[in-house]
């Protein structure tokens, strides 16, 4: 052995302090950071519709149509060690897509792209990420995964409208899963709608060693993170990634719109990303209302004319009553006090048949007299209306009241009340069968009754 290649401790000294920070520049060359929510957040990039709201959470897209939104983290990561393999990674993020109507589009995706502008991107199923003219090119160097709204026909070959899928290059998934995750540790899967205003925790997470990509997602109800992963996929992006790359998130509208939001965001690269504190989740805006249609209208219009001419009819019926119980009720006054055989009008109303002619009795120059029955007692009565336009005054019903209510006569009909109710005045009579006392006195009783002399005329009013 020549003295020239044997290693003097010197040499091996320099060899193990280059070893030593060769590594430890690979190791200062790790990202850790979190936020969680985007309060006065530091080190973002926002381009396009992408904004962060008052309330700490960071907006994509708004219920605009055919827009964009990015947000990325200002600094590039180091994702390529060594030029020979990619760095492991691990991110984990909270999101919620909040549409406008009954539907809504297009999706969000966590990127990773060798620049933050993302050259030839476009709205609608390219989310933001792409373009048409530029899927599948090798110069992309475009990594995503999507969470995906809208199923494009035809063209993306996408699984439904509800996935979840891995795109390098291009928008077509090299592997793509409809929403969901696996609960407990059976695995029973359980679908997740994407768009459905919930708050939903994804973790994506790549191992550099082993090449395998883990995603997984579940809504943030669920407190224990699903053992099983949505997608677990070998998948080599070093044809694709840069030595240093930029992440983030980038999220598209169409013809149909939604709010796409991220509530809180932590990324590490080789090791696992630090949990996210869902305590401190930021709000977002309310799901706006959606117009009522043509057919809800004219329900509502239809419901509330129904509601209008019901009420009035009701009302109506109502103040009818009224004015009828009114009309039938009376009304007294201070001499009525002093008599106590007063009678309700309503029941001599009702004992007469509403004065129907059938029971007409008689007619005189002061009114009309009336057979009827008393309900309560069942007797018999002669009902004595006195007309409204008879010159007998109030003055002379009280007199008369008041006289035949003290005289008692056997030959005379008794006065058993009376009633007034406004210009009504009325005269209840004990009812006589067989006629009455000044037809029998002076002749008006129909034959054979004959006029009586002067002396049995004397004597019957004598009694």
């Amino acid at each position: 052995m020549s003295p020239a290649s044997v290693a003097t401790p010197g040499h091996l000294a320099v060899a193990v302090l280059s070893l030593l920070a060769h590594r430890l520049l690979l190791c200062s060359a790790d990202v850790d950071f979190i936020y969680n929510g985007f309060h006065n957040a530091a080190n973002l990039s926002l381009e396009d519709a992408a904004s962060v709201l008052p309330g700490g959470a960071l907006q994509l897209t708004n219920d605009s149509k055919n827009i964009m939104g990015h947000a990325f983290f200002d600094s590039p990561v180091q994702m390529v060690q060594d030029a020979a393999a990619v760095v492991s990674f691990s991110t984990a993020f909270v999101f919620e897509i909040v549409t406008v109507g009954s539907g809504g589009g297009h999706g969000l995706a966590f990127v990773v792209a060798a620049s933050k502008l993302l050259p030839g991107a476009t709205a609608e199923q390219y989310l933001g990420l792409l373009g048409k003219d530029n899927l599948g090119n090798l110069s992309n160097h475009v990594f995503a995964v999507e969470f995906d709204t809208v199923k494009a026909n035809g063209l993306l070959n996408e699984t439904n409208d509800n996935h979840v899928g891995v795109d390098l290059n291009s928008l077509v998934s090299n592997v793509s899963e409809p929403a969901a995750y696996f609960a407990g540790d059976g695995g029973e899967r359980t679908n997740v709608t994407l768009e459905s205003a919930q708050e939903i925790q994804a973790w994506v997470e790549y191992d550099g060693s082993s090449k395998i990509l883990n995603v997984t997602i579940a809504p943030v109800s669920v407190t224990t993170r699903p053992r099983r992963p949505l997608i677990s996929r070998p998948i080599d992006p070093l044809p694709i990634f840069k030595q240093e790359m930029y992440v983030g998130f980038s999220s598209a509208t169409g013809k149909l719109a939604s709010s796409h939001y991220i509530l809180a965001w932590s990324f590490r690269t080789g090791g696992a990303a630090q949990p996210i504190d869902l305590s401190r989740l930021p709000s977002v805006p309310k799901k706006p209302e959606p117009p009522p249609s043509a057919s809800t209208v004219i329900k509502i219009v239809a419901l509330s004319c129904a509601a209008t001419v019901t009420a009035i009819i009701a009302s109506t019926g109502v103040a009818l009553w009224l004015r009828r119980r009114a009309a039938l009720a009376d009304t007294l006054e201070e001499w009525e006090l002093d008599h106590p055989h007063r009678f309700p009008y309503r029941e001599l109303h009702m004992a007469t048949k509403g004065f129907k002619n059938s029971e007409l009795l008689g007619a005189g120059g002061f009114g009309q007299v009336y057979r009827g029955v008393l309900r309560r007692s069942g007797d018999v009565v002669a009902v004595k209306r006195i007309s409204s336009n008879a010159r007998q005054g109030m003055r002379e019903f009280v007199a008369e009241v008041a006289s035949l209510g003290r005289m008692r006569h056997r030959n005379l009909a008794e006065l058993r009340g009376w009633c007034k109710r406004g210009q009504d005045l009325l005269l209840v009579y004990e009812f006589m069968p067989n006629g009455s006392l000044d037809a029998l006195l002076f002749g008006d009783a129909p034959p054979p009754a004959s006029p009586l002399r002067r002396r049995r005329r004397r004597r019957r009013w004598r009694g």
